[in-house]
């Protein structure tokens, strides 16, 4: 038997599609539903390692992290890794299988991926009792339709009926919502059963009368209506956001412990990758995290990190054009901590052989820690475990460069001493794993040695548990659509799918 489903579009990309199908998988869940995501194609810097080793997006393993299930590349079977304007790295079911251009993709090979896509979806379905999808952008890209396999491609082609989320923070929802539906053609029309208001402030009685127009008009009606939260940011796709910054900015009840705050300066590299590596940092109470592109704003940072990056020789290069790569330098030889993660680690590096991301070949790293690092066709893909600062670590791995280290000490090992991975000169770390911080008393000793080389009387809180703010987030989205969801018509669409007898709004699309 296969199991119930639910397509959460949004007007515009960035409308909370995300966080929506978050929520709504965490308020099922709660209710004893087997549930799972979905998103057939995904673009995004932001990836992670299921336990299979396969690469997905992100906001579809913080979406599972919702349902209390392990996820799967089934979950998020086509990822687009932006390498630069016009082109990205392809991962179909975990895998990269090629780079291509925008013109490539769109022109013939996506289309191609939609029986892959559907494939996956029905193996969900007949696993799960409800299987909740978020699209992708807008349903309404007329430019993009032929070849659509997230949005209206997959509804159609799955039987999926349609919730449409509109940013009334923004503007213009009840114009966005219409036209939406008006851009569509009269068979994804049928898909379309109503919207969802995302992010509204103020008296909801003074929006039910635009509400009741909109019905008349379009005959579909409004699901819910979400009260603006902050906060609530967790795992985006991309932009440069600190997903539990907010929060913790927020709190009145997490001051320092100590007598000083952190001060943690981020590198904003072109394509970073996996910025959500900081987010617990920000979660720690007194620690204060920005993103920068300027030398002079490296000075009063007691830690600056180099980030991930999908560009590492690119983003090399932007840190010499900017200053930034002599800053570094100069801090590294002034013993004031550094660490590079990922693309971030291999830049801190003597030399990088690249003939795989850039095709630069030989490229010359910073040379602040013995590593030299040689591109592989082969990506790794791991989640690895360890010891670090004498407490247990784990992390994922997402990177073509493989690192040889000539020097230095020991970053992370085994549990008998050996070296797994990065190294240590100085207050200078560099390591591949990214998630690393996300484990508690690693992420405490290796603040409190900051703490101590920058001089400050910063003491890490003794209880921060990160996982657990994690799900306060994903309980706090569930309740959002709890108490303000029409929960049980929303149960309905996803058992029985979309109103009969919808209504055509013109002028439509080519079908």
């Amino acid at each position: 038997m296969t199991g119930g489903g639910l397509l959460v579009a949004g007007t515009t990309s960035d409308a909370g599609k995300s966080v929506v199908t978050a929520g709504i998988c965490r308020w099922l869940v709660r209710q004893g539903v087997k549930v799972a995501p979905f998103k057939a194609q995904n673009m995004s810097l932001n990836s992670f390692v299921t336990k299979e080793g396969a690469e997905i997006g992100r906001a579809q393993a913080m979406q599972a992290q919702a349902c209390r299930v392990e996820p799967t590349a089934l979950m998020n079977p086509v990822l687009l890794k932006p390498g630069g304007e016009r082109s990205s790295q392809v991962v179909l079911l975990g895998k990269p299988v090629g780079e291509l251009s925008a013109r490539g993709y769109h022109g013939g090979r996506q289309q191609r991926l939609l029986g892959t896509v559907l494939d996956c979806l029905e193996q969900l379905r007949g696993t799960y009792d409800a299987v909740i999808c978020e699209g992708a952008g807008s349903p309404a890209e007329i430019n993009l339709r032929r070849t659509d396999i997230v949005n209206m491609g997959i509804a159609r082609n799955a039987g999926l009926p349609v919730l449409v989320v509109g940013d009334i923070d923004r503007g213009g929802v009840f114009a966005s919502f219409f036209g939406t539906v008006a851009l569509l053609s009269r068979e994804d029309q049928s898909c379309v059963a109503g919207f969802l208001v995302n992010k509204f402030r103020g008296d909801v009685s003074l929006l039910e009368p635009g509400l009741d127009m909109l019905q008349g008009l379009t005959g579909r009606r409004t699901y819910g209506v979400l009260p603006f939260r902050h906060g609530l940011g967790i795992d985006e796709e991309d932009g440069l956001r600190v997903s539990l910054r907010g929060t913790v900015r927020e709190s009145v009840v997490a001051p320092p412990v100590g007598e000083d705050v952190l001060r943690v300066a981020v590198c904003a590299v072109p394509l970073m990758s996996n910025f959500t590596d900081v987010d617990a940092l920000a979660a720690e109470p007194g620690v204060v995290v920005r993103f920068v592109d300027r030398p002079e704003e490296l000075a009063d940072a007691d830690l600056v990190i180099v980030p991930g990056t999908r560009g590492t020789v690119r983003a090399l290069e932007w840190l010499r054009e900017r200053g930034l790569a002599g800053a570094l330098v100069r801090r590294a030889a002034e013993q004031r901590p550094v660490l590079g993660i990922c693309g971030g680690f291999q830049i801190l590096g003597e030399h990088i052989e690249d003939d795989v991301e850039s095709r630069l070949g030989h490229v010359e790293g910073l040379g602040i820690l013995p590593v030299r690092v040689r591109f592989a066709r082969e990506k790794t893909l791991t989640r690895p475990a360890g010891e670090a600062l004498g407490e247990r670590v784990e992390g994922y791995e997402i990177h073509h460069g493989v690192a040889e280290v000539t020097g230095g000490d020991t970053f992370i090992s085994d549990d008998n001493g050996h070296s797994l991975d990065g190294c240590r000169v100085g207050q200078t770390w560099g390591t591949h794993w990214h998630g690393s911080l996300e484990s508690d008393g690693f992420r405490r000793a290796f603040l409190g040695e900051v703490a101590a080389a920058a001089g400050r009387r910063f003491v890490p809180a003794p209880d921060t548990s990160f996982a657990a703010l994690r799900e306060e987030q994903l309980d706090r989205l569930g309740d959002l659509i709890e108490q303000h969801a029409d929960t049980d018509a929303l149960w309905r669409l996803i058992e029985s799918g979309a109103p009969r007898g919808l209504p055509f709004i013109p002028p439509g699309a080519p079908a």
